[in-house]
């Protein structure tokens, strides 16, 4: 995912050489979708939900490559204490870091104006 336009910081390091990253709106769709295939019942689908969206969110720090492969392979790994866990923390670090609509009128108009580019067009000036 390109760095977040919005977010004070993309990644948040954990002190085991690994780190959890905010993932794109696409990456969070996708991760729902597996989730739906995995849970077997509604029960499950909290779950595996939070897997399969560590799954895109957990990385090596050293060279940003997943740590799991997918959501089976978070579910096979760890516990489901560790998998609230880390889901919580990403949680609370994206609420921290992704301003949504709470921007203030200043913060929001500067945004707009660093956000914008110059229009394109298919004429060179001349007649």
């Amino acid at each position: 995912m390109a760095p977040s336009i919005l977010a004070g910081q993309d990644r948040l390091p954990l002190n085991n050489g690994m780190e959890l990253r905010l993932l794109s709106a696409l990456e969070v769709l996708q991760a729902r979708r597996e989730a739906g295939e995995l849970a077997q019942e509604d029960r499950e689908r909290a779950l595996c939900s939070n897997a399969c969206l560590l799954a895109r969110a957990l990385e090596q720090a050293e060279d940003h490559t997943p740590v799991f492969a997918d959501g089976r392979a978070v579910l096979s790994a760890l516990t489901v204490e560790e998998i609230a866990a880390l889901a919580g923390r990403w949680a609370r670090f994206r609420e921290e870091n992704n301003p949504g609509l709470n921007l203030t009128d200043g913060e929001l108009e500067e945004l707009k104006k660093n956000s914008v580019t110059s229009p394109v067009s298919g004429f060179d000036g001349g007649c």
